[in-house]
């Protein structure tokens, strides 16, 4: 049976994410520091409980993990503060968990994989990553995480291992929420369905990159946002 690693699955995308490959028949490492809202009780799935921001760790926690066949990069943090007025406690946050700790789960499991000649790494990035977005460093470092996918894709690309991403528009989750209704009519106006993405349809285009896409689609970004580029 083979195994997926998702972080930040305790909720929204990455808890419908851990539910889509479950119910492809994969067995799943669900990572997260808060698992209150996870409701997925199968034999399928190992809780890990892990708090990304502790990145000297992660290289020794995949090694007790065992053989990961998907690394699904999802977990990550935003807030909503002014340009001028972010905590610096805030900004290392969203660095850590937004773009230093994928790399480092992608450089912790890439000698795994490359030593199968197999595997399949997905990065969930956002269409923030495509304009000036007013969530500063939400923003900045998922387009650092793009830019990454396609390093890694490139270095892992000749020994069979894939490396893609997805960059969804704005998704019904805890997230989400967040946003000042303002906000939130802006996507409205800008989505050609008129309604925010589900977090299964994310879920479902990170399973088919993570498990069925072509092997020649490689350092590829996925758009999932239904025309919502900011204009």
């Amino acid at each position: 049976m083979p195994r997926a690693l998702i972080t930040g699955a305790g909720r929204g995308i990455g808890k419908e994410t851990a539910r889509a490959f479950l119910g492809a028949g994969w067995s799943v490492l669900a990572l997260d520091k808060d698992f209150s809202s996870f409701d997925l009780e199968d034999a399928g799935v190992q809780r890990v409980d892990y708090d990304l921001t502790n990145l000297a760790g992660i290289s020794p926690l995949v090694a007790t993990l065992g053989e990961i066949d998907t690394l699904v990069n999802n977990a990550g943090t935003l807030y909503c503060e002014p340009y001028d007025a972010i905590p610096e406690a805030h900004k290392r946050e969203i660095l850590a968990v937004n773009l230093e700790a994928p790399i480092a789960l992608m450089l912790a499991a890439a000698p795994q994989m490359r030593k199968r000649k197999a595997g399949r790494i997905v990065n969930v990035g956002s269409v923030a990553a495509f304009t000036g977005h007013p969530d500063l460093w939400y923003g900045a470092t998922k387009a650092a995480l793009l830019n990454a996918t396609k390093s890694y894709a490139a270095w892992l690309g000749r020994d069979g291992v894939l490396v893609n991403a997805v960059a969804p528009g704005p998704t019904l989750t805890p997230m989400y929420e967040q946003l000042p209704d303002s906000r939130k009519e802006g996507v409205m106006r800008s989505v050609y369905s008129g309604r925010p993405c589900t977090p299964q349809e994310v879920a479902q285009a990170i399973l088919w990159l993570g498990s069925a896409s072509p092997e020649y689609m490689n350092g590829m970004t996925l758009d999932v946002n239904n025309g919502s580029y900011p204009r």
